[in-house]
């Protein structure tokens, strides 16, 4: 298994790129198709927790849903904003790379960068 776990999109360009670096300096990350296998409300939590922001800034706000579901409302709490990305997928921004207890949004794909240096 390894140490370093990706949550991608294939139709992604960064999601590609980001795969592709981490592919590149040997790493051959567990890749989890995040659309077809979205994160339960634990991983979710955990992801957040590891990248160290809060749910909005995880929040890919140029999807239909973000407008939709009125994510743009700064009242919403958290929870609601979990929530919403948890019914909604395609709102999580992506890749996100894992490894141990930290991880990091590759936009660009040079964040990840600094799970391996």
């Amino acid at each position: 298994m390894s140490d370093y776990t990706i949550y991608h999109n294939p139709r992604c360009s960064k999601s590609r790129q980001t795969l592709q670096l981490l592919i590149d300096r040997g790493i051959e990350p567990q890749i989890i198709a995040y659309l077809d296998t979205p994160p339960s409300k634990t991983e979710l939590k955990d992801l957040i927790a590891k990248l160290g922001v809060k749910p909005r800034a995880l929040l890919r706000k140029g999807e239909d849903a973000y407008k939709t579901l009125g994510l743009a409302d700064t009242s919403k709490t958290d929870a609601q904003l979990m929530a919403a990305m948890l019914q909604e997928p395609k709102l999580i921004e992506r890749p996100i790379v894992v490894s141990g207890e930290r991880a990091v949004l590759g936009r660009p794909p040079e964040n990840v960068l600094a799970l391996i240096d």
